[in-house]
């Protein structure tokens, strides 16, 4: 994710834009004109200019990943022997697909990843990926059990 410093400030039509799209990103711009009570061209506008600030960026279908057999998501963090070995250890982990979030973290770890696995057997395997590595010293590991919220930041 690209970090900036600008922030901007919406206005309630932009938020009820917002809402909209958040909860189905497929909802047609004529309906979300109806319901705002402004024309299809001013919400294009909108969106142009959201998406311009940064605020929004695209749209995505949302896989769950259950349905093709990931059933175990962790989270690993990952102690790296120095930290001048990060830029080459993360471009590693770029390259592994059940890594799908790294972290540079404050406190005992270097980063912190999310992955997902297809089992217990498979975990230990990434895991063993994982510590093979050069450069990386160690790892915890955290299974979860079961995720209880899942939201974007509310507007």
């Amino acid at each position: 994710m690209k970090r900036t410093n600008k922030t901007i400030t919406i206005d309630g039509i932009d938020k009820k834009i917002l809402r909209t799209l958040m909860q189905d990103a497929r909802t047609p711009i004529l309906e979300i004109a109806r319901n705002v009570g402004i024309s299809g061209a001013a919400i294009h506008q909108r969106l142009r200019k959201l998406e311009k600030s940064g605020l929004i960026s695209g749209s995505k279908f949302i896989v769950n990943p259950e349905v093709l057999g990931f059933s175990t998501s962790a989270f690993v963090g990952v102690y790296f022997d120095k930290a001048g070995d990060a830029s080459t250890i993360i471009k590693l982990l770029k390259r592994i697909p059940e890594v799908l979030e790294c972290h540079y973290t404050t406190g005992n770890w270097n980063v912190f990843l999310k992955v997902l696995c297809r089992n217990n057997d498979h975990l230990m395997q990434l895991l063993n990926t994982l510590q093979d590595i050069s450069g990386v010293a160690r790892t915890e590991t955290f299974i979860s059990l079961d995720q209880q919220i899942d939201r974007q930041i509310k507007i």
